[in-house]
Formats: structure tokens, C-alpha cells, sequence
């Protein structure tokens, strides 16, 4: 229906009276929209839940399920190591809330600590994997393996102690392990303390344990003698420890023999030892091997054993129990063969006492004296094999100073001889003038 205002007014009136009748009208629709909408608006937004995991965004399904929002049932798809953390182990069986104490996921916490309480006071870091495993946070091998790269790797018994053997707890219950001990005293003192065979304390042994012991065994000791003063070789191998030091002395020991054998020195009678002043010193004639069946090294003393005598025994020359300061000239013990001798009389004709002027010692029998060099050539030149025995030409046994060169041919005929020397200035018959103008037996 046509507003008779509506005609009387021009057609730019008409317009701006359309629009405030408009105006009039909305303003009552919007009261009524914001009086009746905004609470239903209200109501469809408290609705909607708020995401209680923060900003960690999945699939709802992987957690929950359409027939119930609670409890939650974690899918088998769900694969928490993509978040950083793979579930193994112990781990894959315990309950999201016992790591996860809020739902808010997107602020994970990844130290062993945020989770296990440290027992270790953080004496040994944070990083609880290098002793314990997800599989079970009581790991021996994990643990022994984490041990070998600290300053006392474990091997032998060692290896398969409790920690608590080694670590005892302190007074709080905990623990120790920085600043443990690592020397043997440490744990075993009592051990040494306690050691009566031989008595470790008394006796001054160290405190080094592994001087002895293995960590494979504590018992069958194995002590190092050679790195001693008297490393032992032979028969002393195989003796107990009590054979030489029944004393309870170790340290300090004496090493010489005779701390040990001066009971067999002292009865020993073949030879007398302490009788004929042999030296302490056992070693110069026994070994280590056997006690007996000793072999004194006579090369050593001023009367080395040549021929003969090397396969004589002591007695031949030690008879009369004369060891030190025994006259080593031949005629000490051939004084008999010297004084036997007829062929030529060696005693009679005043021969010199000192045998080895004509004999050797690989045998006694056949001796060769010097006569060439000194005296006369009898074994070389034109008396070689003129004569056969000493008497030849020394007629007097009884001194061999005196000889005679006229019993042999052609001096035996003294006009022939004496022609032979006709106008030879002091010539005489006689051997000592021979001798006086021929000393070497030629013309």
C-alpha cells in the first residue's frame, strides 16, 4: 500500500525514509538475537573439551575409543618411540601416568632421574644407563661392563661379587662408590690381619695384595721370589716357605747359604769343611739342583787342573785334610815318585824339585827334559840317535854335572883324536875341554 507521505516527498526523501523505518525495525530483531542467542552460543562452546595433552596433536583414536572415552586404551598402533623415547623392557609394560604424573605430554621428561630416584646421590651422573637397562634396573653384566672403564676393572672372583661386597652401604643406607678405594687393603685388611701362615703383619709383608695373590683365587699364593734378592732356581723351587724362614723373618732375610745349610757345612766330613777352613760361600761348590755331588771349580784357585789331575779326587791331594794355603809345587804330593826315581836318580844327582822341568800331567811316565836348549843337543843334530839311555854319557849317577864325550867313536882313540887336534890352542883330552870347544856338538 502506497504511504501518501510517500508520494508527497521527492524521490531522495523517499529513500532515507525507507532506511530509518529499517532501522527501527532491526533494532528490536537484534535485542531479541542477542537476548535468546548468545546463551545457546555459550552452551554449543562449553561443549566442546579442552584438550587436557597440551599441544601434543594425535588422533584421539590412538588413545581412545568411540564406546567409551574412559578408560584410555592404548592402540597397537601407537608408537611411542617416535616421540623420542622407545618402550623396552620394563618400560613397555608400566602405566602412562607413572611416567607421565600430568597428561600434559608436550612436556616430556627423558632423564632416568625425572622418574627413578638416584641412590647414588649423583655420585655417578645422571645418565642411569650406563649401569642399569629398560629390560631390568638390576643389571650385573651391564653393570660389570660399565666397571671395567673405571680405575679397577673387575676380572677373576671379582667379577661375580654383589656390589655391596666392595660398596658397603653408609650410615644413611646409600651407597658409596666415588672415592672407593682401589688398593687391596681396602677391602681384604682383615684378611691380612688375619693371616697366620706366615703371619702377613709381623712379618712386614705388603699391603699389595696381588704381590701374592690373583684375583682369579685367593688361595694357592703365588709370591714372586725373583723379584727378591734371592731368586730361587733348583731344588729350592719346591720347598715350603717355612724351610727358610721357620723364623717368621722375611724382610731383611739373610740370603747367604749359610743362614740355611750351616748345619750341613758343619757336618759335613768328606771333606771336613769347617776343619779345613772351606769358605762359607755354599755356592762355590754346590748348586741349586742336588746338595751333593758337589764341584769345586779348581780353575779358579792358583793351581788349575790340567790332565791327570782333573779326574783325581780330592783326597790325592788333600789327604792330609790341608785345603787353604796348600803348597801347590809338584814335589808336595810327587815327592815319593821323586825320591824313587833311579832312571835317571833324580834325588842322588840333585835334579831340580820342580817336575814340571821335564814332566806334563796327561802321564807321568815318559818325561822329556830340555837337554837341546840349556845344555847339549842330544835330540837334534848329529847326536840324534847316538845314544839310547841317560848313562851314555852321565857315567857318574850320582851327579850328572859330570859326563863323558870320549866313550863313543871316534874319541875313544885318543892318538887319532889328538891328531885331529894338532895346534889347537888348550886342546886336552878330556870331555870338559870337548864340551869347551864343541857346545853344540858340531865341528
Amino acid at each position: 500500500m502506497d504511504d501518501p507521505m510517500d508520494r508527497a516527498q521527492p524521490p531522495a526523501g523517499r529513500a532515507r525514509t525507507r532506511l530509518a523505518l529499517g532501522l527501527i525495525l532491526a533494532v528490536p530483531l537484534l535485542a531479541v538475537a542477542v537476548t535468546f542467542g548468545l546463551p545457546a552460543l555459550k552452551a554449543r562452546a562449553a561443549s566442546t573439551p579442552a584438550n587436557p595433552h597440551g599441544k601434543f596433536q594425535e588422533d584421539c583414536s590412538l588413545c581412545h575409543g568411540a564406546d567409551g572415552w574412559k578408560p584410555a586404551k592404548i592402540s597397537k598402533s601407537f608408537d611411542h618411540s617416535k616421540y623420542g623415547f622407545a618402550l623396552t623392557g620394563g618400560h613397555a609394560a608400566t602405566k602412562c601416568e607413572s611416567c607421565h604424573a600430568s597428561l600434559d605430554f608436550s612436556k616430556p621428561e627423558q632423564l632416568c632421574a625425572s622418574c627413578h630416584e638416584d641412590p647414588h646421590r649423583g655420585e655417578l651422573g645422571i645418565d642411569c644407563g650406563r649401569c642399569h637397562g629398560a629390560r631390568s634396573f638390576l643389571d650385573p653384566a651391564r653393570m660389570r661392563r660399565a666397571h671395567q672403564l673405571t680405575r679397577f676393572p673387575l676380572t677373576g672372583g671379582h667379577a661375580a661379587l654383589e656390589c655391596e661386597s666392595c660398596h658397603p652401604a653408609t650410615a644413611q643406607g646409600q651407597m658409596q662408590y666415588v672415592g672407593s678405594r682401589a688398593d687391596c687393603a681396602g677391602c681384604h685388611k682383615a684378611d691380612y690381619d688375619a693371616t697366620t701362615a706366615p703371619a702377613h703383619g709381623p712379618a712386614g709383608f705388603p699391603l699389595d695384595c696381588a704381590n701374592c695373590h690373583s684375583p682369579r683365587t685367593w688361595a694357592g699364593t703365588g709370591f714372586d721370589h725373583a723379584r727378591t734378592a734371592f731368586p730361587l732356581t733348583g731344588a729350592h723351587k719346591g720347598q715350603p716357605c717355612a724351610s727358610c724362614h721357620g723364623d717368621g723373618v722375611y724382610q731383611g732375610k739373610d740370603p747367604s747359604c749359610v743362614s740355611c745349610h750351616r748345619a750341613n757345612y758343619d757336618g759335613t766330613a768328606d771333606p771336613p769343611h769347617a776343619a779345613s777352613g772351606f769358605p762359607l760361600a755354599c755356592q762355590t761348590c754346590h748348586n741349586t739342583a742336588r746338595w751333593t755331588d758337589a764341584t769345586f771349580d779348581h780353575q779358579a784357585t792358583r793351581f788349575p787342573l790340567t790332565g791327570a789331575h782333573v779326574t783325581q779326587p780330592c783326597s790325592a791331594c788333600h789327604g792330609d785334610g790341608v785345603y787353604q794355603g796348600k803348597d801347590p809345587s809338584c814335589v808336595s804330593c810327587h815327592r815319593a815318585n821323586y825320591d824313587a826315581t833311579t832312571d835317571p836318580p833324580h834325588a842322588a844327582s840333585g835334579f831340580p824339585v820342580d817336575c814340571k822341568s821335564c814332566h806334563g800331567t796327561i802321564t807321568w811316565a815318559g818325561a822329556t827334559f830340555d837337554h837341546d836348549g840349556p845344555y847339549f843337543p842330544i835330540y837334534s843334530g848329529t847326536h840324534l840317535g847316538r845314544w839310547n839311555a841317560c848313562a851314555d854319557c852321565h857315567t857318574n849317577p850320582s851327579n850328572y854335572a859330570v859326563f863323558n864325550c870320549l866313550t863313543c867313536h871316534p874319541h875313544d882313540d885318543k892318538a887319532t883324536t889328538d891328531g885331529h887336534h894338532s895346534g889347537v890352542i888348550n886342546y886336552h883330552y878330556d870331555s870338559p875341554s870337548c864340551y869347551g870347544c864343541h857346545p853344540r856338538g858340531t865341528h
